[in-house]
């Protein structure tokens, strides 16, 4: 198990990946002549949705690399390239296309039900989320670790319950300036994390770099 503040750490991680308060533009316009009835479904679904792919990405994602032959420190590089891709798009204010394409947005805006796709995956619980949580979770072994991976995700999932149970009334009262203010600040926590993954996958793979 690692230290209480690792996982808040990882908190802090997640919640710069999945990035809830980022995409309320997204939300409101994939949302925007739903009835408020569905839109209680689309939250319950959503929600629901998100947490059972990162807890499995907790809990079966490194069995998945072991079975494709993918090593940690390999994955390790990969995913903070594409944590980078991620936050450099942050970074300008904008959803990276390794999240959200123009063509996938068109596709979801035809949808009837847009709860799991996009919304949950890939916009919320997308590679870097899914990436993220992996990385995360080789960090220790035993229960308590799990368990605390889980709360963190959990404690994520309620923050974005939140934000799409309020969405209508946070698009009325945060202005674009200041929801793009937020995504770049979660862009640079996401850009330090990224430069760890790469480094430590690095090292990993050329022993060298560590002396």
């Amino acid at each position: 198990m690692l230290e209480y503040t690792d996982y808040i750490k990882i908190f802090i991680a997640l919640f710069a990946v999945v990035d809830p308060i980022g995409m309320i533009p997204i939300i409101a316009a994939l949302t925007s002549n739903t009835k408020e009835t569905e839109l209680r479904s689309i939250e319950k679904t959503v929600v629901i949705t998100v947490t059972t792919i990162l807890l499995l990405a907790l809990f079966l994602g490194e069995s998945l690399l072991r079975f494709f032959g993918i090593s940690l420190n390999s994955f390790r590089v990969s995913g903070g390239i594409l944590l980078m891709l991620m936050a450099l798009s942050m970074l300008q204010a904008k959803i990276s296309e390794t999240v959200h394409t123009k063509k996938e947005a068109k596709e979801g805006e035809a949808k009837q039900s847009i709860a799991v796709v996009p919304l949950s995956m890939p916009l919320l619980a997308g590679p870097g989320a899914i990436s993220t949580v992996i990385l995360y979770s080789h960090r220790g072994t035993d229960i308590n670790h799990y368990l605390f991976m889980s709360l963190d995700i959990i404690a994520v999932m309620i923050i974005l319950w939140i934000v799409l149970r309020t969405t209508p009334w946070l698009v009325r009262h945060i202005s674009q300036t200041g929801i793009n203010i937020f995504i770049r600040l979660m862009g640079l926590i996401l850009s330090a994390l990224a430069v760890e993954f790469i480094a430590s996958g690095l090292k990993g793979l050329f022993p060298v770099l560590a002396g």
